[in-house]
């Protein structure tokens, strides 16, 4: 049988069936349809759960296809296979994009999300004992002039005075001052690093104000709902005099400001006056027994790290002897300068010693004499006294550099959770480093497959609706890479990893790029039509299986 051109077509698969696969083990489009209902009366082809669906298989698609390039980015997929019988890629037209993004914030950003996450994390088991905050700033391209009010907050809340949402100029995290930017305030939990609360703010929002504001509207939501479960709240340094100063009603633990003058005291004490404890891997620990701060009682704990101290006291270092470099440069100007008085010459050399931080001077001023008249001085003539220079001699300010190196390594955690059970001392840092997987999420959201794209995203309330689609894309890719890794573990198996060795957790970015290339193939003539799927190798086939009988059916010849 000789096939001719028009006789056989490909569709690009790739791993966007296994993305498909989880959106669907989540329920994500079924949740979605039960908040934002669609009216078929009035034309409409596809459900708000299905657009949300199509933009989170967008998303991590690892494409650069924007927005407003949407139906161009499914036409070559199998769009049924992955999203539903009857659907077309002309369906998810910018329209449609849109007007999802106008519903999701009619209905509230931060509500729908929770809503539906806390739905998840309850019936897949993602919860942990703690929420960790923390935020971003996120650049956009265009010029947004209108404001509007905040999605973020609960239907219920929105006549209340909250500030507008809005694209504005503020502290650049990724050093981009000449852009707008909106700010993400992000929690995670558990071992997935799932996430489970955003919101978004404006660009120049406070930090200190919003991850305390944000983890007591997270505690209210939770409150109320019945299954929910009582989180700690873990944030930075940002996150504590907040929450001390309101006398919060969660439980929190946070970083203390070394700035803080109770903090400063317990920083400048030498090691040999703290009990210490090891707690591994280099980190030691001291309770502050008598620390005090503000009218909320509290457990302090001091930390250690040798690894850190080690690294610290080195650019210490550096700093000391640049520091010494380019002030002796200014030292050599300065005693070749000639000054009318002492009090000059002692004023200039005082001004120039303010920015010392590792170093002290020892000044010394020396008379300048000349003789008067041109030529030879005759004998017996004495030089006048015209004015004076300055020398100075730097040394080291060992005090002050002693003081700087008892801190180096040393950082100040604080819980109000009182009870020494429920959380021991031993456990604040291990749960306090579990920030980084706020931060993770925060790099996979920041990369350049979510670049916001001014041509398609029109208005800042539907950048905000957007901010949540991205969420619930590292929602998505969260889950997908806990749920390979429990696979790998309960089956006792490995697959290979970047350098061919064999590992039970994978990236799941990784494995996403091995399914590159995989295709469905359609062979159709006269009456007989038959799709292969192909270049599906005997790796490829087991980590399907691993995700479950809906991924292998997406993958399979009949879909």
């Amino acid at each position: 049988m000789i096939l001719r051109e028009q006789d056989a077509r490909g569709q690009v698969l790739d791993h966007l069936g296994l993305v498909s696969s989880v959106i669907s083990r989540l329920k994500l489009i079924e949740k979605v349809d039960a908040r934002i209902k669609v009216s078929k009366e009035k034309g409409a082809k596809i459900t708000m759960g299905q657009r949300l669906a199509a933009m989170i298989l967008n998303g991590l698609g690892f494409t650069d296809d924007r927005l407003y390039m949407f139906p161009q980015f499914l036409e070559n997929k199998p769009v049924e296979r992955l999203l539903g019988k009857g659907l077309l890629a002309s369906d998810f037209n910018d329209d449609a994009l849109g007007r999802l993004l106008d519903s999701v914030s009619d209905y509230g950003v931060t509500p729908l999300f929770s809503e539906i996450a806390l739905d998840i994390g309850i019936a897949e088991g993602l919860l942990g004992p703690s929420a960790h905050f923390d935020t971003t700033s996120i650049n956009v391209y265009g010029e947004y002039e209108e404001s509007v009010q905040s999605s973020s907050a609960a239907p219920s809340e929105k006549a209340e005075n909250i500030a507008p949402f809005k694209l504005a100029y503020g502290h650049s995290k990724d050093h981009r001052f000449d852009l707008k930017q909106m700010v993400l305030n992000l929690a995670t939990t558990g071992a997935a690093g799932f996430p489970i609360w955003m919101e978004s703010h404006s660009g120049n929002a406070s930090d200190k104000k919003i991850l305390q504001e944000g983890a007591a509207k997270m505690h209210a939501f939770c409150e109320r709902l019945k299954n929910s479960p009582k989180f700690l709240y873990v944030g930075d340094s940002a996150f504590y005099e907040r929450c001390v100063k309101e006398k919060v009603l969660f439980l929190w633990l946070s970083r203390v400001p070394e700035r803080l003058k109770e903090a400063k005291k317990w920083l400048r004490i030498e090691d040999s006056d703290f009990t210490w404890t090891p707690l591994g891997n280099g980190y030691k620990m001291a309770p502050l027994l008598d620390a005090q701060y503000g009218e909320v009682e509290q457990r302090w704990i001091m930390i250690h790290s040798e690894k850190a101290a080690t690294r610290e006291l080195k650019t210490l270092q550096r700093q000391i002897q640049k520091e010494r470099d380019a002030y002796e440069k200014v030292l050599w100007h300065l005693s070749h300068k000639d000054f009318k008085c002492e009090h000059d010459a002692s004023q200039a050399g005082i001004e120039t010693a303010k920015p010392l931080k590792y170093h002290q001077v020892t000044w010394s001023i020396t008379p300048v004499e000349k003789y008067d008249g041109a030529g030879r001085p005759k004998k017996g003539v004495l030089p006048v006294n015209v004015g004076c220079r300055i020398a100075g001699t730097l040394a080291e300010d060992t005090i002050r550099v002693n003081l700087i190196k008892l801190r180096k390594g040393r950082f100040i955690l604080a819980t109000n959770q009182l009870d020494n059970d429920l959380l021991p001392d031993a456990d604040l840092l291990p749960e306090y480093k579990k920030q980084y997987k706020t931060e993770h999420g925060f790099a996979f959201i920041k990369g350049d497959t979510f670049e916001v794209a001014s041509i398609f995203l029109k208005t800042p309330s539907r950048i905000e609706a957007l901010m949540m689609v991205m969420t619930l894309c590292l929602m998505v890719y969260s889950f997908a890479q806990h749920q390979l890794r429990q696979a790998l573990e309960a089956a006792n198996e490995t697959i290979p990893n970047q350098l061919k060795k064999p590992t039970k957790s994978p990236s799941i970015a990784w494995v996403f790029r091995l399914f590159h290339g995989v295709q469905i193939w359609i062979i159709q003539q006269n009456e007989m039509s038959q799709q292969l799927v192909v270049n599906l190798n005997g790796l490829l086939k087991r980590i399907i299986k691993y995700f479950g009988p809906n991924a292998e059916r997406i993958y399979s010849a009949s879909g």
